[in-house]
């Protein structure tokens, strides 16, 4: 393309042009029902952080830190305390990785469930949670195609 400079007359030539625009791809929107599972994950999680928390500064602190009234897990000595925050730690990200919809964050939930569902077949536990199980299974993997 060439035009006329009016300043000099000499002709302005374009050497290229802006990139050609392309839309973004548009991003699945999130199932309500993985959006209610991740919000249960994370509260799950957190309580899981808090009672090994909890735990862990009323042994360590001799008690006068935490009232035993607190303690949501009575029974458990430090090292359960720890594992307890270190799995709701993790399941805290995995409850926000469900939430961005991250694969790894599914196939994991998938893979608890499954076990979940399998443990409670094994062990004759046939019940209305066995139900709930089967279903989020079965609705896990019929939304797999909305992550990424």
């Amino acid at each position: 393309m060439s035009t006329s400079n009016s300043s000099t007359g000499a002709p302005v030539e374009f050497d290229h042009l802006p990139p050609r625009w392309e839309p973004a791809p548009a991003r699945p929107r999130l199932p309500i029902g993985v959006a209610v599972l991740a919000v249960l994950i994370a509260i799950f999680a957190v309580l899981m952080v808090l009672a090994g928390l909890l735990f862990l500064l009323s042994s360590l602190a001799g008690g006068s830190v935490v009232p035993t009234s607190l303690e949501i897990f009575q029974s458990i000595d430090l090292w359960g305390a720890t594992i307890l925050m270190i799995l709701g730690a993790a399941l805290i990200a995995i409850a926000t990785s469900l939430w961005r919809q991250e694969t790894w964050a599914l196939w994991t939930t998938i893979v608890l469930v499954f076990a979940t569902t399998t443990y409670l077949f094994f062990t004759g536990s046939i019940t209305i949670l066995f139900l709930i199980f089967v279903v989020l299974f079965v609705y896990l993997l019929s939304v797999r195609r909305y992550f990424y």
